[in-house]
């Protein structure tokens, strides 16, 4: 009987402490991913593990959690979605990710270590279920830092946001100091086209792609402290019109990385700030805000709050899939 017991609650996953930012507090979280499935969003979040000062002066990233809510309010902790070590080749590494469904499938486009080059790298791993269990889809990168030159860091492949168009064309946005970005075919495991790059003035890391209306928005991390900021386009590859500040910086902590929802009708930004007691550079936390376009489409300045959103249950929220 207790094993029985264990297994269901196992299966169920485990509340995550309360409702309010940041949405976790019994663990530091950071680099927020998002996907709506099923009347559900699920929430995925690189793990710091990092000591705290003066112990901890670098990110300790092994592992990406998974949450997930029916109303945006109260969320369910499912454990470990995926580790570095999904992928064979890499070498550490859990930084920021993203993921989406095609196909029946979910992707997880993920920035790891590649061992043999000592730099940042863009694997695919792949799951039937959102919580997993995920496996390497290719067996290599999909992208190295060989194949970008625009700068001499080992860490310019990093924080890809993929984004499939109204026309099934799905496409990546990725990069540090320089963005860049390129087509992806069907499988979701190719490119299928070269590396495109686009000279955004003082852009740092983070981009993130939606669309609305018609009008493309283009999110990203801007100077060092970052703070948020966003363009807009008619056209997936720009030109992009400089449209403003949509976070401030962070006090605690010099990144900020977000991801945009939109469930039940309403709109959200989920983020990372270093707002949990011993928080800091190396030890962040993931928060959500609710906002509300302008009438001419464009996103309003967004304070960071320790309430968070409303609840906003719906009545389509299905069960979690078996991981």
């Amino acid at each position: 009987m207790k094993k029985c017991m264990l297994a269901v609650l196992m299966a169920l996953g485990s509340a995550a402490a309360q409702a309010g930012n940041p949405l976790v507090t019994d663990k530091f979280t950071a680099d927020p991913a998002t996907l709506v499935d099923n009347g559900r969003v699920y929430l995925y979040a690189g793990r710091d593990e990092a000591l705290p000062p003066p112990e901890g002066t670098e990110y300790v990233m092994n592992e990406w959690l998974v949450y997930s809510t029916c109303d945006m309010q109260n969320w369910t902790a499912h454990g470990t979605a995926l580790r570095y070590d999904v992928f064979a080749w890499a070498g550490g590494s859990a930084w920021a990710s993203d993921i989406i469904k095609r196909d029946g499938k979910y992707w997880f486009f993920a920035t790891v270590t590649e061992r043999s080059a000592k730099a940042k790298a863009i694997g695919v791993a792949v799951a039937d279920s959102p919580l997993g269990p995920f496996r390497d889809a290719i067996g290599k990168p999909l992208i190295t830092n060989s194949m970008t030159l625009q700068t001499d860091i080992g860490w310019d492949d990093i924080d890809p946001g993929v984004f499939i168009d109204d026309d099934g064309q799905a496409w990546m946005f990725w990069g540090n100091q320089v963005l860049k970005y390129a087509k992806i075919k069907r499988n979701m495991i190719e490119l299928d086209s070269q590396i495109y790059t686009d000279g955004l003035p003082q852009f740092t890391e983070a981009p993130y792609v939606h669309k609305r209306n018609g009008i493309y928005y283009l999110s990203y991390s801007r100077d060092w402290p970052e703070y948020t900021v966003y363009s807009t386009s008619d056209k997936i590859t720009g030109p992009w019109r400089y449209r403003g500040k949509i976070m401030d910086k962070n006090l605690k902590t010099g990144t900020v990385h977000h991801a945009f929802v939109e469930f039940n009708g309403k709109s959200y930004i989920v983020y990372h700030n270093a707002e949990l007691p011993g928080g800091g550079e190396y030890r962040r936390s993931v928060a959500v805000e609710e906002f509300t376009y302008n009438a001419d489409g464009t996103i309003p300045f967004i304070p960071q709050t320790t309430a968070g959103p409303a609840a906003n249950p719906t009545a389509a929220c299905k069960p979690v899939p078996p991981g």
